[in-house]
């Protein structure tokens, strides 16, 4: 309507090459000033030379009747407000019947194909706590950008190249030799956790005593450990070299390959339970074996953005708005994880993805800015590439902060998370703050069952409905659709009112969550969608004699039923018939 009225106006009112873009719609906070909003004539008022009410006075005059809107008034110094019809607001429920699950999609994206990275823990121990935000996060934003019509590609970058990778193999070694009676002071920086010791019993199940080393041949001459006075970098660094000598390259690739295979699957299987589903774990090894990495450099090369110095080649970042220059491969011929970075990059724009989302840790804060250079200086365009950072995750048992420590075993799983309070309050504790906040995790809190627990309030909701249709059914009565469908002007109920309204603002909700990556504000409107229910369920009678009345007030419920099932499992929770 305004769009049309602008155009109406262009060339008398308003200049001729008025921009009619970004009118400025939004939904009122006060039901007093109506539904809608714009300040579209205080911000034209300078370039019509008309004081802004005078301007929205004119804008309205312009305006077609449309049989959606009761009345239009202008307010303040040039607010126009718009008040939708009773009729409007309950045409959400007729189109929340008719579309079912695909409510609130939309095609917003136009098929864009974005691969959303993420997790991509190192393959090294268990999925902890930490992790499993990442997982939810990143599921969840995936869940939206397809309710926006993108073409979304979910994938898991596997670490499986480098030195965490070496330490975690020494770590199985070691513990393998212990199971065969050797002694010894373990690592200060070998990983401790139980799981290694299980990798351990495997290996000495496959290999029996073949890789068994005297303690005085490993340990003998190598360099103080801590906290005897040593460096535990230099120390674990020295105890892998010295594996490599007594066992074999061969023999040491080869544990590190079963840890690898074990630690994956059970980072798979984990995940897969929780929900999260990807299309390809992708191996950082493979870079090197697919010459992803040469081409990559070669690329460089060609443009001629790298250079050699202290023996090591070096990319121009800095040309590329990156604070400094970056090793790709160091002096010793190792490519960096620098270039495996950008080779990994530029092998998803090869694959055709517009869109590169990547969900790191906090800690990444400079990635984005070397990435982005890598990708320009190789010829793709730099903001292809977008980086979510997600904050850590501080978990709390009866008020007590617990201890999460990876290298030293003590830390929480995420399987262990997911078997104390369940999947659906794990999912939605994860999303329900903005992931660039740190997240307290109340356990308590997530196991209650009780209006408390927002992920407890809002299936209630859905049950609830259930339940209603279950009693419905008891007292012998049918829902009637059509009937409901043609008779809900009867809901004319304050209550009734305000679901409408909420009900109405799912699909821009969707539309405004994806593109801003923010599940959490699904969260909050889910909650709000709940309580708004919970409030008319508690106010009014649904079961009653007037069967127009009943049946409408049934397919309202039923439409605010749709929309919590869709909003759940956006965020991956269940919506259960009875709780």
């Amino acid at each position: 309507m305004l769009h049309a009225a602008l155009a109406r106006l262009s060339g008398t009112v308003l200049p001729a090459d008025t921009s009619l873009e970004n009118l400025g719609v939004e939904r009122t906070r006060d039901a007093a000033n109506g539904d809608f909003a714009t300040n579209i004539a205080m911000r034209l008022a300078k370039i019509a030379r008309k004081p802004p009410r005078e301007l929205a006075e004119a804008i309205v005059g312009a305006l077609q009747q449309d049989a959606a809107v009761e009345k239009v008034e202008i307010a303040g110094s040039g607010f126009i407000n718009f008040f939708l019809a009773r009729d409007a607001h309950a045409s959400v429920v007729r189109r929340i019947h008719e579309l079912g699950d695909a409510f609130g999609r939309n095609g917003s994206g136009a098929n864009r194909k974005v691969l959303v990275e993420f997790v991509s823990s190192n393959p090294t121990g268990p999925l902890h706590v930490g992790h499993g935000r990442h997982g939810a996060y990143g599921a969840s934003v995936a869940n939206l950008l397809e309710a926006n019509g993108y073409a979304v590609h979910r994938e898991y970058y596997i670490n499986d190249a480098g030195r965490q990778v070496d330490i975690i193999a020494v770590s199985v070694w070691l513990r393998y030799l212990e199971a065969c009676g050797e002694e010894f002071a373990f690592p200060a920086n070998g990983y401790k956790g139980d799981y290694v010791r299980e990798i351990a019993a495997e290996l000495l199940q496959q290999a029996g005593q073949m890789l068994v080393r005297p303690e005085g041949q490993i340990f003998g001459n190598l360099p103080a450990d801590e906290p005897e006075g040593g460096n535990k970098e230099t120390y674990i660094d020295a105890v892998i070299g010295r594996a490599r000598e007594l066992i074999g390259d061969a023999d040491f690739r080869d544990i590190s390959q079963l840890a690898l295979k074990i630690i994956i699957k059970d980072m798979e299987d984990d995940l897969r339970e929780f929900g999260v589903v990807y299309d390809r774990w992708y191996s950082e090894a493979s870079l090197s074996t697919n010459g992803a990495i040469d081409r990559a450099l070669e690329r460089l090369r060609k443009q001629d953005h790298v250079y050699e110095k202290d023996g090591a080649l070096w990319f121009r970042a800095t040309a590329f708005g990156d604070e400094k220059d970056r090793v790709v491969v160091r002096e010793n011929g190792v490519k960096t994880y620098f270039a495996s970075d950008i080779a990994y990059h530029l092998d998803k724009r090869e694959r055709g993805f517009e869109i590169l989302l990547d969900i790191l840790g906090s800690d990444h804060h400079g990635y984005t800015a070397r990435v982005r250079a890598g990708l320009a200086a190789m010829g793709e365009p730099a903001d292809s590439l977008e980086v979510q950072l997600v904050q850590f995750v501080s978990l709390y048992r009866g008020g007590e902060k617990a201890a999460m420590s990876t290298r030293a075993g003590e830390f929480i799983t995420l399987r262990q998370l997911r078997g104390e309070v369940g999947n659906d309050a794990a999912r939605f504790f994860y999303v329900m703050r903005s992931h660039d906040q740190p997240l307290d995790f109340d356990l308590e809190l997530a196991k209650s069952r009780s209006n408390d627990n927002p992920v407890y309030y809002i299936q209630y909701a859905h049950a609830r409905v259930a339940s209603v249709l279950r009693q419905m059914a008891a007292k012998g009565h049918a829902f009637d659709k059509a009937v409901g469908l043609a008779s809900l002007a009867t809901l004319s109920a304050s209550h009734e009112s305000a679901l409408l309204t909420t009900l109405g603002r799912y699909p821009e909700l969707i539309e405004r969550a994806g593109a801003n990556r923010a599940p959490h504000a699904l969260v909050h409107y889910l909650q709000e969608l709940a309580n708004n229910f919970h409030t008319w369920y508690n106010a009014e009678q649904f079961i009653v004699d007037d069967a127009p009345l009943r049946n409408a007030r049934i397919a309202l419920a039923l439409a605010t039923q749709q929309v919590v099932r869709n909003g759940l499992t956006m965020l991956g929770v269940s919506a259960p018939e009875t709780m």
